[in-house]
């Protein structure tokens, strides 16, 4: 089993910056991807940002010069640096990761618990 947690989201105003957190644990493991979603109320789950293992990223047009994703591997740890804070960047954002079960040869695609950005003055 490979659990993601999350952390790092509160009440920000336009314009700030918050730094959110995901760290993989569990059985021992190789992650081949990590990546950031995010769920607006009522909208549908979007893509934000994704990190391969050789640390090759991607972003949605909506957060490009304004997110930044990172990771490090070393940790099982990823990291989503956000800036320049919109009211529309308000949602909840899961963290995912993909990758093996090293002692399984199983592969595995598992979400965080979630947590919530909110924006607004």
């Amino acid at each position: 089993q490979v659990q993601l947690v999350e952390s790092g989201g509160g009440l920000v105003q336009p314009g700030g910056s918050l730094r959110l957190s995901c760290v993989a644990s569990g059985s021992r493991f190789s992650v081949n991807y990590m990546a950031w979603y995010r769920q607006a109320p009522g909208k549908e789950r979007v893509l934000v940002a994704r990190i391969s293992s050789g640390r090759s990223t991607n972003y949605a047009d909506s957060v490009k010069g304004r997110f930044t994703i990172s990771r490090d591997n070393a940790r099982n740890t990823v990291y989503l640096q956000m800036s320049s804070l919109k009211p529309e960047d308000t949602a909840v954002y899961y963290c995912n990761a993909a990758g093996r079960v090293l002692s399984t040869y199983t592969n595995f695609d598992v979400w965080g618990q979630g947590t919530l950005v909110t924006v607004s003055s």
